[in-house]
């Protein structure tokens, strides 16, 4: 898919530049100046008829290349892609994240209590601070 992708993307830009020449290639239907007085038919290879003939054939056929590789590029641009969330199990999905772990000085709940039926330890003081800022003596 990404192969096809990437080649359509190159031909698209070769055709792209192919129709850029073509289109500049071709004279305008007034000419210049010259024309009026016969010298613009003596300047292409195929003669005054042909060489028009050939490069309206050539813009057509760029253009409508052009065209269908647009909507081609859209079409393939448009549709959903997979991704790495599609492609996990459904049960890591939808397991549980564990509890969060508790504050050092908070009360742990009542199942946390010890089974044996001994009290608890009381939780630690906090360390006495120094208003000076130099460590505090005890």
């Amino acid at each position: 898919m990404q192969v096809a992708y990437i080649a359509a993307i190159a031909i698209y830009i070769f055709v792209c530049f192919f129709l850029i020449l073509v289109v500049l290639l071709q004279q305008g239907k007034g000419a210049d100046i010259a024309g009026a007085f016969g010298g613009g038919g003596s300047q292409t290879a195929f003669g005054s008829r042909g060489a028009t003939t050939l490069l309206h054939k050539l813009t057509t056929g760029a253009f409508v290349g052009f065209i269908a590789l647009a909507l081609l590029l859209t079409v393939l641009e448009a549709r959903p892609r997979s991704s790495v969330v599609q492609t996990l199990p459904q049960k890591a999905a939808t397991q549980k994240a564990p509890p969060p772990p508790q504050p050092a000085g908070s009360v742990a709940p009542a199942s946390a209590a010890p089974a044996t039926g001994a009290p608890a330890a009381p939780p630690p003081r906090p360390a006495p601070v120094n208003p000076s800022g130099g460590p505090a003596k005890p």
